[in-house]
């Protein structure tokens, strides 16, 4: 399971980009991954060969920009509940396990410089969906949440574990503060793993690299966390 695929999607123009990500999914062994910035309109799904898209976006008569959704690899689809009505920022849906069904969120958060009413509407929305969702079921976030929740574990105990990186931002406190109040953990902190697999996304200027991709998870799940195994098909 991967957050945060969005690399060069806007730049895919001669080919179907879901053709173009089904091959790459396939190729790094992927099952489920989550899909920011997809730029569709609308909403809807698609087959490729190996994998189901599907999206969530504004409506065609509205400018293109953000846009969420999933991609499940084909023989999965039977052990999904398709998402339902979400918004171009949060999709949802739901997944059978052993442990029952765990519902999978995809997010896609505003960056820091954007409005502070933009940045409440989003932890609203992921509130009321949050809401929504059964107390004891387990709940997955796989999201760009555009923040950076540092490495200050004796700060937030509850929901950071001991290998964040960096220093945190404003969204990224904002982003904890949440975790704390809905009982959830940012479970890419809570395992040790190669420096290139923590960062996601880096600044323009500075040419530093930072973690924006995050999971979170609810914590009735965080005995299930585990360090994936290398060349495993589930990969964080």
């Amino acid at each position: 399971m991967n957050p945060g695929c969005s690399d060069y999607l806007q730049e895919m123009d001669t080919i179907r980009k879901t053709a173009v990500i089904d091959r790459e999914l396939c190729r790094l062994w992927m099952d489920i991954v989550t899909l920011q910035e997809t730029w569709l309109p609308d909403s809807g799904s698609v087959k490729e060969r190996n994998f189901m898209f599907f999206w969530q976006g504004k409506p065609s008569n509205e400018t293109r920009e953000c846009g969420v959704g999933f991609a499940v690899r084909n023989t999965l689809i039977g052990l999904i509940i398709p998402p339902a009505v979400g918004s171009e920022r949060i999709l949802s849906m739901q997944l059978h396990s052993t442990a029952g069904l765990v519902t999978l969120i995809s997010a896609y958060a505003p960056t820091l410089s954007s409005p502070a009413e933009l940045k409440d509407k989003f932890y609203d929305d992921l509130a009321a969906t949050i809401k929504k969702i059964p107390v004891k079921r387990p709940i997955a976030i796989l999201s760009d949440f555009n923040a950076r929740v540092g490495a200050d574990y004796n700060s937030w105990p509850t929901c950071l574990g001991r290998f964040g990186i960096g220093k945190m931002n404003e969204n990224g406190q904002r982003l904890l503060e949440f975790c704390c109040y809905y009982g959830l953990f940012v479970s890419n902190t809570f395992f040790n793993t190669k420096p290139q697999h923590k960062v996601s996304w880096r600044h323009p200027r500075s040419k530093h690299w930072h973690q924006l991709n995050l999971i979170l998870q609810s914590k009735t799940e965080n005995k299930e966390i585990a360090p994936p195994e290398e060349g495993k098909k589930i990969k964080n």
